[in-house]
This record gives structure tokens, C-alpha cells and sequence, in this order.
């Protein structure tokens, strides 16, 4: 059988390995563009490659669960999971960051001490972001990280568009009061 956009959705939940090798030729260049677009800053090729393939296998073993109606339906469907797959890479790797002098790369306009300090300004935006809610840390990570607007979050994390921007707000102000707590002399931690 032919695979095309009207049938290759129901052989891959078939299972057909055809199926799955379609959906490789069709949307690896969307799968590694959404990749690359959450792990681009962690400079890190191998893991990029390792999180496309699981976003591919994750979209084999999870086939049976797309409800969608059509290849348009599929495409939001597997960027999604790219999306999450992609950032699940990224906690990982932000978590077991270690620095060497190959990850260091310096700006011959920056010194030293500038590069630290800019290092040493990330590791502290993670650790603030670490103490938001869940749900407050995925919509921060959404609309900062990955660009996506409030529809797009809202869709995403089914709440309103009013309470995306609620949370927003709010989380911007509590992490302003981390940072000013932290600044006047506790830690951080």
C-alpha cells in the first residue's frame, strides 16, 4: 500500500513501520526546527539528535492515542509532543550543567569575568524559576522560552487567555520579590 497524507495516521497506529519511516521523511525538518529551537542554547549536538529520536519513538508508541482528523491535526499533534519532549531535554540538561572551558565560549569584546557573570545570571534564572508552580514555570517557560503567544498557551494548557496573563503578572511578581529578598542578603536556594 501507498502511504499518503490520507492514510499513513492509521498505519502508524496500525504499527506499519512504513508508517513510522513516512512520518520521518515528512516532518523531520518541523521535528528538528522545534528541537533546535528549545535546545539550540544548550550547544549540545548528540543531545539534540537523542531528543529527536525520542520524540519519534514517542510518537510510535503513543500513535494509538492521536484523536485527530488529519494530517494538519497530526502536524499540531507531533509539535506538541516535540515541544515538551524538547524542554524535558532542556530541565535535564540545564539541571546537570557542567562548565568546561569547551562550553565556554568568549566574546573577544567580553572578559572573563563578564562571561561568568552572565553563566552565574542564567543558573539564577533557573533557580527562580524553580520556585514557581508548576503550571506558573510551564507558562513562563512557554511564552519566554519558546516564543509561544497566549492563544497558543492557552490552547495548550487549557485556561483562559485572562488567566495566562493573571499568571504572568503574578509571576513576575513574586519573582521580583525573590530576587529583591535575595539581593538583601538570604539565599536564594
Amino acid at each position: 500500500m501507498k502511504l499518503d497524507d490520507k492514510n499513513f495516521i492509521l498505519q502508524l497506529q496500525r504499527q506499519q513501520e512504513e508508517a513510522l519511516e513516512y512520518i520521518v521523511d515528512q516532518y523531520m525538518p518541523l521535528i528538528k526546527g522545534v528541537t533546535y529551537k528549545v535546545l539550540s542554547s544548550v550547544h549540545n549536538k548528540g543531545l539534540m539528535e537523542e531528543c529527536i529520536n525520542d520524540i519519534f519513538l514517542s510518537i510510535w508508541n503513543n500513535s494509538t492515542k492521536f484523536k485527530g482528523e488529519d494530517a494538519n491535526d497530526f502536524k499540531k499533534w507531533i509539535c506538541a509532543i516535540a515541544k515538551f519532549k524538547a524542554i524535558d531535554y532542556y530541565r535535564k540538561a540545564s539541571k546537570s550543567t557542567e562548565f568546561s572551558s569547551e562550553n565556554m565560549e568568549l566574546n573577544e569584546e567580553k572578559s572573563a569575568e563578564d562571561e561568568l557573570i552572565l553563566m552565574e545570571n542564567r543558573d539564577e534564572l533557573i533557580k527562580l524559576l524553580n520556585k514557581l508552580d508548576p503550571v506558573d514555570r510551564e507558562i513562563f517557560l512557554m511564552k519566554f522560552l519558546l516564543g509561544l503567544n497566549t492563544e497558543e498557551i492557552s490552547l495548550k494548557l487549557g485556561l483562559t487567555k485572562a488567566s495566562i496573563a493573571n499568571r504572568i503578572h503574578r509571576g513576575k511578581k513574586k519573582l521580583y520579590e525573590i530576587r529583591t529578598t535575595f539581593k538583601l542578603g538570604e539565599n536564594i536556594i
